[in-house]
């Protein structure tokens, strides 16, 4: 019984990782706006950033490795590679978080020294987005970092697995 009770828990962990990659990866790939000031207009996506490209592509990585485990067989002895892999996507998946804060704090607060304006004020709904998709990463994050420690007790504690 606990065999099956710690696989059902793996698969609905994995799963709940993909449905945060695949939404934040959907919302920052929608997440574009228009504005017009005078007679310019302005269009800000996330392809104008590099930090909010990397996060994209991060999540969609990360979307696609979480789907191909999903149908690793559990005898598989190819799961003592997926708590290696697990650690390296949730280092990718952080380090995709973080770029992408950085450059959503700048367009929320601006820079004062380097003289960079907040662009919040005027592209509401492409900031909301991007904290959607950044709250979305955040939870896939979490995820995987409970999936490794779901690995290393599983493999710490042979008895159970």
């Amino acid at each position: 019984m606990a065999k099956f009770t710690k696989r059902v828990f793996t698969i609905l962990l994995r799963l709940l990782a993909l449905a945060a990659t695949v939404s934040a990866t959907i919302v920052m790939i929608t997440s574009h706006e228009t504005s017009s000031l005078l007679s310019f207009s302005f269009d800000v996506k996330y392809s104008n950033t590099p930090a909010f490209k990397y996060f994209m592509i991060v999540n969609a990585i990360v979307s696609v490795y979480s789907l191909l485990i999903l149908f690793l067989p559990p005898k598989s002895q190819l799961w003592r590679l997926v708590v290696a892999l697990d650690v390296i996507i949730a280092m990718l998946l952080i380090s995709g978080i973080s770029a992408a804060l950085a450059i959503a704090y700048v367009g929320k607060k601006g820079n004062s020294y380097a003289g960079w304006l907040p662009i919040c004020g005027q592209f509401h709904k492409f900031c909301n987005q991007v904290t959607g998709a950044l709250a979305a990463g955040f939870i896939g994050a979490i995820v995987y970092l409970v999936l490794i420690l779901n690995s290393i007790h599983a493999v710490l504690n042979p008895l159970l697995v």
